[in-house]
């Protein structure tokens, strides 16, 4: 089981928070604020109100036996890279750390965070390209080139296999999964849809009216597949 600490209990932290728990993780939240240490506390494994900004209180915490630190101390720089410093040099191996701007970003960088994000401007953007590109709906970027996208079946897929399609050799991507609505029957005898995820499906799946594709490969040749 992971063991993951998060430092700032704002929006993001404690959504972070909530959903490492969600996925199995142990979870050690700290904020300066009491309120906020309170409305988490009973979601992680512990929750504690105190400066981050103090080696020894995170060494007594057992900061520096955890596997991945989330830092996210709202809108405070200097204590931002201030704890990515410490996490650092208590050896934590994954540092995720939440920027407000390029230049913070850059910093967070070079003194050790192996990763950086930018909540507000990336949850921009996605908003943005869903309303751009309604048939997108979900995005997730591997690069500037590469992607994986889920996109509604092309018209002229349905009915059709993978094997007699060919994505990969005519489009240039890979179909990784299908995600597929069943109908079925509820407890009280009513009509209902439930979702059906079908992994590396086989080449003499068909698709079917409806189907969402997972689409793994260059963003120019998705952009293709996506106007069929």
């Amino acid at each position: 089981m992971r063991q993951c600490v998060v430092v700032g209990l704002g929006a993001f932290g404690a959504s972070v928070a909530r959903t490492l728990v969600e996925k199995g993780c142990e979870v050690l939240a700290i904020d300066e604020e009491e309120e906020k240490v309170k409305e988490i506390s009973d979601v992680v494994t512990q929750a504690v109100q105190a400066d981050a900004t103090d080696e020894k209180t995170l060494r007594s915490l057992g900061v520096d036996k955890m596997d991945v630190a989330i830092v996210s101390t709202g809108d405070d720089m200097e204590a931002s890279i201030l704890v990515t410093l410490l996490m650092k040099e208590l050896g934590v191996k994954t540092i995720v750390a939440k920027a407000l701007t390029p230049s913070h970003g850059t910093v967070l960088r070079r003194i050790g965070a192996t990763r950086v994000v930018f909540p507000e401007r990336d949850t921009g953007i996605r908003v943005a390209e869903s309303l751009a590109a309604p048939d997108i709906l979900e995005h997730i970027a591997l690069s500037p080139e590469y992607s994986i996208m889920e996109v509604h079946a092309p018209k002229s897929f349905i009915g059709r296999t993978l094997r007699t399609l060919g994505v990969r050799a005519k489009h240039g991507v890979n179909i990784i999964a299908i995600k597929r609505k069943l109908p079925y029957l509820t407890e009280t005898g009513e009509s209902d849809f439930k979702e059906e995820i079908m992994i590396t499906p086989a080449a003499d799946e068909a698709i079917a009216d409806g189907d969402v594709l997972v689409v793994l490969g260059p963003n120019n040749k998705i952009d293709i597949l996506r106007n069929l």
